[in-house]
């Protein structure tokens, strides 16, 4: 594209700088990494009949990607501050493509982790990147903080978590396991086509020696992220019987990764500047507490109407879309008015609230009470998706706004393993009314939490502006 071009893709100001021509590739790249996330669950079986493989086995392939996402969302954040945004997320569409074709094409175990590892790789450049470009843009042109575009990021976001299963559950049922990797080969091909017909060439790249530009990226730092984060996601994982060694390993990686980027010149992680931005940080720890509520409610009631009540997985699907449905329309609500304060308070009284009803239910109580209990979870995650999304856009610094959504992403991971080790407490070897009461408590205990830290911090703006 010549530089003709690109003034073209620019809207001016008078223009629609958000039109669907820009946000359209850059949200169904950000949606390719949750999809993704729920849609293998449903070949796993037919995985492990092909390979031979047990469920302990299969579940890895789970596993690498939720690890590798955690890793790469804020380094893709990173790369992109370094090389420019559009360039970093067309490479990781074009990553995503390749790995599409070698799940596809799979002819051994091996192969499937492969093919994940890149998936969660590529996937993890779409969400850092398309913020960066989003706020590039509002920046460039004076247009205030886009209320409506990080609503409909979190929108997205929350509708295909949802839809992962069901999809998941068509392709494999329809053409096998392997459709559900094949499938990312025409997502890709087509977000790269809208992407390069929508969105504006980065600016040059000035020339920087190896040496240079290794400090830049900050290899090192990467590495120490990678080493501290792993650790700590196995470690989070399986706390039913913890592998302690990994508890000292992760202590030592993290004050290594600290002690490192606190002198580097050009950090992966600027904890001088998160220590000095204290609001910033209390944002991630209320995203890493309501995913954990999040998916603590929506895994562990999804096994216990399963184990306990005696749903199929099709009827618990449909007893949760309310869920999806209403956080659609509340994240709407709150987007287009901008309010960022009020919803994250409903978020903490709505997650308390879902935690007091799940503890009068029974696997005998009737379906209208589990679709109530799944309409008021969705105000609660319909409350938060936007919310805490707009508190980071406002409170990062716009030169490091793709690295900051980054770590927001890898906080959400944090909430999302944690929450695997909290059901296995709660429920044992048995999905029980007993282990779901339990699983209500905590939910509860994060709504508190989240409430608490809302209305204690009065640096939380009331809406989103800047």
């Amino acid at each position: 594209m010549t530089a003709d071009t690109a003034e073209q893709t620019r809207p001016t100001a008078s223009g629609k700088p958000f039109g669907p021509r820009f946000v359209s590739p850059l949200l169904l790249g950000s949606t390719l990494n949750p999809i993704n996330s729920s849609m293998i669950a449903t070949g796993l079986v037919g995985i492990g009949l092909d390979f031979h493989k047990g469920p302990g086995t299969t579940a890895s392939l789970i596993s690498v990607l939720y690890l590798c996402s955690a890793v790469a969302q804020p380094t893709m954040g990173k790369l992109a501050a370094v090389f420019g945004a559009r360039r970093v997320f067309l490479s990781g569409v074009a990553i995503l493509l390749v790995a599409g074709v070698v799940g596809a094409a799979a002819p051994a175990f091996g192969f499937l982790l492969v093919s994940r590892a890149l998936i969660g790789i590529g996937t993890s450049a779409a969400y850092p990147t398309a913020m960066a470009l989003v706020r590039e843009r509002a920046d460039e042109l004076g247009t205030g903080v886009p209320s409506r575009v990080l609503g409909n990021f979190s929108i997205a976001s929350q509708v295909t978590i949802v839809v992962g299963l069901p999809l998941g559950g068509l392709l494999a049922g329809a053409w096998g396991w392997r459709a559900i990797f094949l499938v990312n080969v025409p997502l890709a091909l087509v977000t790269l086509v809208f992407t390069l017909i929508g969105v504006a060439p980065d600016k040059p790249l000035a020339r920087e020696r190896h040496e240079s530009l290794f400090r830049t990226v900050d290899v090192p730092g990467i590495a120490l992220f990678a080493g501290t984060i792993v650790s700590l996601l196995l470690f989070l994982s399986d706390l039913a019987s913890p592998t302690w060694w990994l508890a000292p390993v992760t202590a030592v990686l993290g004050a290594a990764l600290m002690a490192w980027e606190r002198r580097t010149a050009s950090p992966l992680v600027d904890v001088r500047m998160l220590g000095r931005n204290q609001r910033l940080l209390r944002t991630y720890v209320r995203q890493a507490l309501v995913s954990l509520g999040t998916y603590t409610a929506l895994y562990g009631t999804s096994q216990w109407m399963e184990e306990s009540a005696h749903y199929s997985a099709g009827q618990v699907g449909l007893i949760l879309l309310p869920l999806s449905g209403v956080s659609v329309v509340v994240a709407r609500l709150v987007s287009g008015r901008g309010w960022v304060r009020w919803p994250l308070i409903l978020t903490g009284i709505s997650m308390v609230l879902t935690g007091a009803v799940m503890l009068f239910i029974t696997h005998t109580s009737p379906v209208v009470v589990l679709l109530g209990m799944s309409m008021l979870f969705g105000f609660a995650n319909g409350f938060s998706g936007f919310a805490n999304q707009a508190a980071l856009y406002v409170q990062s610094p716009a030169s490091e706004i793709a690295v900051a959504s980054g770590l927001y992403r890898t906080f959400a991971y944090f909430g999302a393993i944690f929450s695997s080790s909290l059901i296995a407490i709660a429920f044992g070897d048995a999905a029980t009314d007993a282990g779901f009461h339990a699983v209500s408590y905590v939910i509860t205990a994060i709504g508190v939490l989240v409430l608490l830290m809302t209305i204690l911090d009065p640096r939380i703006p009331a809406r989103a502006e800047r």
